[in-house]
């Protein structure tokens, strides 16, 4: 990407000293030694580099040494080339492409396609610029006013943009991989970062990577279905999401089958069973067990899907006791089935099209915003949506203090052009060390495998309550 940058930036008389690929690479090493993102601290880091690499890049030539200045000229150079020409609070397509470009170029060949699933989220990163005041004008146009997510201090209000990521997380049943950053986005806190994040996924799958399931909180999932769900699905994505308290529950019916938590289920299911919520945190382990005994039993009412979604977005159907889940006497065949399945006992008098057809087309209008991979919340889904966890860890190794630290202040300079170049790099930094850390823990599995030990277990943390009542 750097000699793409370069045909855009404008040729003077005299020959720059600084290419980008150098200000790319020094922008990284300086990130790699947990260095703020200052461009002062990148010119020092070229300038920390070996003779020959000094060399190689430009950094010495002609007995001339490289100079802040030159440093940042070159940055408001590429800034400027890739900024949008009147800003509205969105990357361009071309500061689009050149991050998408430098965060695949960090993830291996033979790690591009260890799994297609991904977990996305957005977190929030303050601008270095103050907020406005009634008196003032902020000095960063392009920053508004928004509301952190997680944490703490959710709901506080900040001053800067939305950063946006998507973490490579392992298959259902899949081995172990790399949870690296394949996308990110960064936008204004006047955007919807959820729309505004499709378009990178789509860019991302004409580029040749397939998606699959896409992992993501009530945040993305409480949207316009035209705004997230159904263009994921278009891509090819398959959603796991944690339903909003809005969405839960039943939503209306459509054509006699009662639409519950994304899915139609049988006009004959116990209410008792749509009161179903999902479980607690602090459950206890016989009321998980009781929890999942109880969702499985709601799964057997469940019409089951007996086609794929066409390119209009339409599938079918079928009743559940056609399929042999339940015994119901509308469907006098399924009365031959075994007891160990629920037997329904009030069906419909007047018989609705889903208890007189065997099965139903159902349009994508119907449950678009909830339709999802499992039976929410069923224990498969629980498992799955365990996965998501990858993305939010990514985030807090961004914001560790003891790392890259992208809180207010980690970057002095303003816009979302500039801010974006160093946050993508920080991400390239943080990939590395990822594969690093999981190429060190595979390495270690094979020598204990290979001495008959057993693999090493993650530590699980102790709490001050056990460290109270552990003996002397």
């Amino acid at each position: 990407m750097a000699d793409a940058i370069e045909a855009l930036l404008a040729v003077g008389a005299r020959r720059r000293q600084l290419s980008v690929r150098t200000l790319l690479v020094g922008a990284m090493v300086a990130l790699a030694d947990d260095r703020p993102g200052h461009l002062v601290r990148v010119h020092r880091a070229l300038l920390s580099l070996d003779a020959p690499a000094r060399e190689r890049l430009g950094v010495d030539r002609d007995g001339h040494r490289l100079t802040y200045r030159q440093v940042e000229y070159t940055f408001s150079l590429v800034v400027h080339a890739l900024s949008k020409d009147r800003p509205d609070g969105t990357p361009s397509e071309r500061l689009s492409s050149v991050v998408a470009a430098l965060l695949e170029a960090s993830v291996p060949d033979e790690r591009k396609d260890a799994s297609r699933s991904l977990a996305v989220d957005w977190s929030d990163v303050e601008s270095f610029a103050r907020p406005p005041t009634s008196t003032t004008k902020a000095v960063d146009d392009e920053a508004s006013w928004g509301h952190r997510t997680g944490g703490p201090t959710k709901g506080e209000l900040f001053f800067g943009y939305y950063f946006q990521a998507a973490t490579m997380v392992r298959e259902e049943h899949g081995p172990a991989v790399c949870k690296l950053v394949r996308r990110v986005h960064l936008t204004s806190c006047s955007v919807d970062p959820v729309p505004a994040f499709v378009p990178a996924l789509r860019a991302m799958v004409h580029s040749g990577v397939a998606l699959g399931d896409v992992l993501c909180d009530s945040g993305h999932a409480h949207r316009i279905p035209g705004h997230w769900a159904l263009p994921v699905r278009r891509l090819g994505g398959t959603l796991v999401m944690d339903l909003h308290p809005h969405d839960r529950g039943t939503q209306g019916t459509f054509k006699g089958a009662i639409c519950f938590n994304g899915a139609l289920y049988c006009p004959a299911t116990p209410a008792a069973l749509l009161g179903i919520q999902p479980l607690s945190r602090g459950a206890t382990a016989t009321e998980t067990e009781a929890h999942d005994r109880t969702s499985a039993e709601l799964a057997r009412y469940k019409l089951g899907r007996i086609s794929a979604e066409d390119e209009d977005g339409f599938h079918r159907v079928m009743c559940p006791a056609v399929m042999g889940k339940i015994r119901c006497p509308s469907r006098p065949e399924s009365l031959a089935l075994g007891f160990d399945r629920p037997q329904v006992v009030d069906p419909p008098i007047a018989a609705p099209p889903c208890c007189a057809q065997q099965t139903l087309t159902v349009p994508p209008e119907v449950n678009a915003k909830t339709t999802q991979k499992h039976e929410y919340p069923s224990k498969n889904h629980r498992l799955s949506y365990a996965r998501r966890t990858a993305v939010e860890r990514s985030y807090s190794i961004m914001k560790d203090p003891a790392s890259t630290d992208i809180s207010r202040g980690w970057c002095p300079m303003t816009g979302l052009c500039a801010l974006t170049l160093l946050l993508v790099c920080a991400v390239v930094v943080r990939n590395a060390r990822v594969i690093d850390a999981f190429e060190e823990r595979a390495a270690d599995d094979r020598r204990r495998q290979a001495a008959g030990l057993p693999p090493r277990t993650r530590k699980r943390r102790r709490r001050t309550i056990d460290l109270v009542s552990s003996p002397a």
